[in-house]
């Protein structure tokens, strides 16, 4: 991309009065609307991110793109998509591109358009077709936050528009697990979630320093849970994920009242007294009237080299969980996973790089892969669903 240049114009300005006529302009615009900006997932036409466009009397192409902030992260990244469309357009002798931050005014306007003139959770709305899953469990160490990520990342292969909360405010471990360093774009009063491996992540470790806690109680975090669903941008989701804290405190309760959609995932480890803390959850379903989408059993098992698999943590703890909750809900709890001890998970998530992602024939990532399609192989629809109606008489 060049670097931009002044206009030629004529002494009696009529230079500009062609260029606004000229019909390649309509054509430099329309090609715009394939640019989609990677943070908002629109095209930047519909976001009224295309400020000035001019064609010379040499036919140079002059397009200027408006980004949300000075310093946008994706400002060149758009700029060299801007650049790229503009050049399909026949009769261009060249192209420049340059950028400028957005006015308060217009940054407001594209806050709205957003938020579509309303400060709201997107996913309660009705017609909402987004797949809430909260990955939960009984206690810590069982591997739920690297099970969150790679089904998140197998989803997002899948072609699925995914997203990731991470509701362990004082455990937050999502933007180390995804890679994810940058910090979230504000515009207006919306944040933008980075984007690792097609899953946008929204944590309050983005907003900390290295090293340092986060010393919140109850009221704090509900509000933390709260402004993650309603003042991020997730756009049009498939599918929400939410990390959740171990056990059934003020997180769990929190997510069930801001989110009562979100359908519970339990992850448990083949060893009978995890498992008997996950059966607690069961509790937590009951008094939130929660729907449980199953059971993962994580560290199913250790394959030796010479194939033969060592129960490192026993077995049967998936199956016993699957049952408790079975019997407490009333309905049908499925063991959907058992994924087998392996250190490439660990690996991975220390990596910033879910296995799914860089080893997905591996057999924990093949049996992540196998989950993320049971949870998600339905198409969405209305189906099910409670519609507001209403009668007319006449």
């Amino acid at each position: 991309m060049t670097a931009p240049q002044s206009p030629a114009s004529r002494p009696d300005g009529s230079a500009s009065q062609e260029s606004a006529q000229d019909p390649r302009i309509a054509r430099i615009h329309e090609a715009l609307g394939s640019v989609i900006d990677p943070e908002i997932r629109r095209p930047i036409t519909e976001l009224g991110m295309v400020g000035d466009v001019r064609i010379d009397a040499d036919d140079t192409a002059h397009v200027t793109v408006l980004v949300t902030i000075a310093g946008c992260p994706m400002r060149d990244r758009i700029e060299r998509d801007a650049a790229e469309a503009t050049a399909t357009v026949p009769g261009l002798s060249a192209v420049r591109v340059e950028s400028e931050a957005m006015t308060e005014q217009q940054r407001s306007e594209l806050t709205a358009r957003l938020r579509q003139g309303r400060r709201q959770i997107p996913f309660n709305q009705p017609g909402t077709l987004t797949r809430i899953f909260a990955v939960c469990s009984g206690k810590g160490g069982v591997g739920k936050s690297t099970v969150t990520a790679n089904l998140a990342a197998a989803m997002a292969a899948q072609g699925l528009r995914v997203g990731v909360i991470d509701a362990d405010i004082h455990g937050f471990s999502m933007p180390g697990m995804f890679g994810v360093a940058d910090r979230p774009t504000k515009v207006g009063d919306l944040l933008m979630p980075p984007t690792a491996h097609g899953v946008s992540v929204m944590s309050i470790g983005m907003f900390v320093p290295e090293g340092q806690a986060v010393v919140w109680r109850g009221p704090k975090m509900h509000r933390a849970i709260e402004q993650f669903a309603a003042d991020v941008f997730w756009g049009d989701l498939d599918v929400l994920l939410l990390d959740l804290p171990p056990g059934t405190g003020d997180v769990a309760i929190s997510v069930a009242q801001l989110l009562p959609t979100a359908r519970m995932l339990v992850v448990t480890t083949p060893q009978q007294s995890a498992a008997s803390v996950a059966e607690r959850v069961g509790s937590l379903a009951r008094s939130t009237e929660q729907e449980i989408a199953g059971v993962v059993e994580n560290m199913a098992g250790l394959t030796l080299p010479d194939g033969s698999v060592l129960d490192v943590f026993g077995t049967g703890g998936g199956d016993r969980v699957a049952a408790s909750l079975s019997e407490a809900s009333g309905r049908d709890v499925p063991v959907v996973g058992r994924i087998p001890l392996e250190p490439a998970l660990r690996e991975g998530a220390d990596a910033g790089v879910p296995l799914v992602v860089s080893s997905p024939e591996d057999p924990a990532a093949a049996e992540l892969r196998r989950v993320a399609h049971e949870l998600t192989h339905q198409p969405r629809g209305l189906g099910g669903m409670s519609l507001p109606l209403a009668v007319r008489r006449s």
